[in-house]
């Protein structure tokens, strides 16, 4: 395994390895079992940063979510887990009420909505302090300031780390850092968003924004990070859920870009040169990128896992680079 540091502040930056592993499904559609044994084995291989979201997972059976959040909580307390593994979670899109969803009916992030949701994240986790704490979602019938100095006073506090956001316009995040820095206040640092090797459309209107889809890296997202060097891309379903590699999971109409063929002819080139499979390469083009993303993995099986930790040690040489990189 491979690490990296997350955050600027001696007091709150961690070292996290370079793939982080994604627990959306564990304790809902993957079952505690084989959630333990995927966990299990990453920190074995040495992973260290693990994703999941106070709203993990509403939409399996109807409810609110917490339910991976309260599985890793299990999970620490039987295997002693401590500090060394670092948990970030969201707040901001859990449904208020079951059978509704983040789209009619979301917690928000309002100063008392942060406050309360990382207070009952944290009793879920079983941890004194959230190590990596995102917005989740946009929320714009609540004031910028607010949201900022919510989030800022748990810093301060000591009862968070460090602070991200996802799904979010570029614009609010810078927006939000600005007023952050102008009051002398903790702002976002991590940024989490969709990236993989296939662009996709983010121009589509979205459930989330009638301008198009915010969650997913664009132009304006990639130059806000080539100016901001310090800030971190966590790049989530980097994989498209299987679609790389899985005749019965088509790639959805956003990919459907003229390139998206020669793209994906020049991944199963650069596959078999290396002796690697296609997902390991999309993996690794994310990770010696020149603006190198921390892959977020999901898995069902010891097995998907397994091929993902084995991408953190494939070197694609400039030649191999150069030919993903100008196939459009």
């Amino acid at each position: 395994m491979r690490y990296r540091t997350i955050g600027t502040d001696p007091a709150t930056r961690r070292e996290v390895s370079v793939l982080s592993l994604g627990a959306m499904l564990f304790g809902s559609a993957t079952d505690e079992a084989t959630s333990y044994a995927i966990l299990d084995r990453y920190v074995e291989a040495g992973g260290t940063f693990i994703d999941t979201s106070d709203n993990y997972a509403f939409w399996v059976n109807g409810g609110q979510g917490g339910q991976s959040e309260e599985l890793l909580g299990r999970w620490r307390r039987s295997r002693g887990v401590g500090a060394e593994i670092v948990i970030a979670t969201k707040l901001g899109a859990r449904p208020l009420a079951p059978g509704t969803s983040y789209l009619d009916n979301p917690e928000g992030l309002s100063a008392k909505v942060i406050r309360e949701s990382a207070e009952r994240s944290r009793e879920r986790l079983g941890v004194e302090r959230l190590d990596l704490l995102y917005a989740h979602i946009e929320d714009r019938t609540v004031p910028l300031a607010e949201t900022v100095a919510g989030f800022a006073e748990l810093v301060a506090e000591g009862t968070v780390g460090l602070l991200g956001a996802s799904n979010h316009r570029a614009w609010r995040v810078e927006r939000a850092r600005a007023l952050a820095a102008a009051a002398g206040l903790p702002g976002y640092e991590v940024l989490q968003y969709h990236r993989s090797y296939l662009p996709n459309r983010t121009d589509l209107a979205s459930e989330l924004d009638p301008d198009g889809e915010p969650g997913g890296v664009g132009g304006d997202l990639l130059s806000y990070l080539r100016a901001e060097p310090e800030l971190t891309l966590v790049a989530y379903s980097p994989l498209l859920k299987g679609s790389f590699t899985r005749a019965d999971k088509p790639l959805s109409p956003a990919y459907d870009l003229p390139s998206a063929p020669r793209r994906l002819a020049a991944l199963r080139e650069v596959a078999g040169q290396t002796d690697a499979t296609v997902n390991q390469v999309v993996l690794a083009w994310l990770l010696g990128g020149e603006l190198p993303s921390i892959p977020l993995v999901g898995a069902s099986s010891v097995a998907q896992l397994d091929e993902s930790l084995a991408a953190v040690d494939l070197e694609l040489t400039d030649e191999q680079r150069q030919r993903l990189d100008t196939t459009w």
